[in-house]
């Protein structure tokens, strides 16, 4: 099983930026971890800044992989693009939030990526990740062990 997780802008300042909001724990750690605990499966990692290499990054994959773990930060909220690349590939996506969003500013409240994912998962910490993970495979299982 490959799985790719995609981080979109300020993501890569976990551990530094808000702390209080997204804890202190660099993602490079925690994804070093994850991939110690899913060690049976490929698991990937990219981060971008940029709304446009993102998609670049969704198209590239979003036929090959059996899953894509999102968060998309601020373009959740504001960018129509990427619910488009979304729902133009294959692979499941699953959108991910480290801080639950709801209890956050109104404009967080709306998410344009959320009606062409397979689900959302928000507030559970750096643990949404892996919430994401395993509902993942646990799709994966459902599919294997389904009747053809």
């Amino acid at each position: 099983m490959k799985i790719l997780i995609i981080n979109g802008p300020n993501l890569n300042l976990l551990g530094k930026r808000e702390v209080n909001v997204y804890g202190n724990q660099s993602f490079e750690s925690f994804f070093t971890a994850v991939q110690k605990k899913y060690s049976n499966i490929n698991l990937e990692y990219y981060q971008s800044n940029s709304e446009g290499k993102l998609l670049d990054k969704i198209h590239e994959v979003g036929f090959t992989f059996d899953g894509i773990v999102l968060n998309a930060g601020a373009y959740t909220h504001t960018s129509v693009a990427l619910a488009d690349a979304i729902s133009g590939i294959t692979t499941p996506v699953i959108e991910v939030h480290i801080s639950n969003v709801f209890k956050r500013e109104q404009f967080r409240h709306h998410s344009f990526i959320s009606p062409v994912c397979v689900g959302t998962i928000a507030g559970f910490g750096l643990d949404s990740y892996i919430l994401a993970i395993e509902s993942l495979l646990l799709k994966e299982t459902e599919n294997i062990n389904s009747p053809s």
